[in-house]
């Protein structure tokens, strides 16, 4: 039975984010904390990766407004001592550089992303469309969380990847 908004993260909680293909994770107060999500401080969190079946509906709600996005993975980043995840990261992915340029363009708008980083990227990618890059845009911070767009771009494959980074801010 579910108590509250907000997914766990214990075996139960997986199986209903996997179940319902939906997870909201609580991050309000700046950080995801392992209590929060029925985990002891010494868990490092499930990898839940949907791969097979279809995306998750993500949302991460931030102080400041929210995280939100359809992924396959998501992953939590933590050390056995801490009581909260010091990361949780979800890749986005694309079929055409169109659509890659236009899911950067969704997190400068709603993210507060650097758009001059952000846009210098774009324009290097449209110039040589079949060229392959590794590239971290700068962070935006507009949730009162640290958003980073690390972008996996090889204009040989079917398949581009945004991994993105979700921090506390420091």
């Amino acid at each position: 039975m579910k108590t509250s908004e907000f997914s766990t993260l214990d075996a139960a909680g997986v199986d209903a984010i996997r179940d319902s293909m939906t997870a909201r994770l609580d991050m309000r107060s700046g950080t995801l904390q392992k209590a929060a999500v029925r985990l002891t401080d010494d868990s490092f969190g499930p990898e839940i990766n949907t791969r097979d079946s279809g995306k998750i509906s993500l949302t991460i709600a931030g102080p400041s407004g929210d995280i939100s996005a359809e992924t396959d993975r998501i992953r939590f980043n933590t050390t056995q001592s801490r009581p909260d995840f010091r990361e949780v990261t979800y890749f986005l992915t694309a079929s055409s550089l169109e659509e890659y340029i236009g899911l950067i363009r969704d997190g400068v708008a709603r993210y507060g992303i650097d758009p001059e980083s952000a846009e210098g990227w774009i324009s290097s990618a449209q110039g040589n469309p079949g060229t392959k890059s590794d590239f971290s845009i700068t962070s935006g911070t507009s949730t009162g969380l640290e958003v980073n767009y690390d972008l996996r771009y090889d204009g040989s494959k079917d398949t581009q990847v945004i991994i993105v980074h979700v921090h506390p801010l420091a």
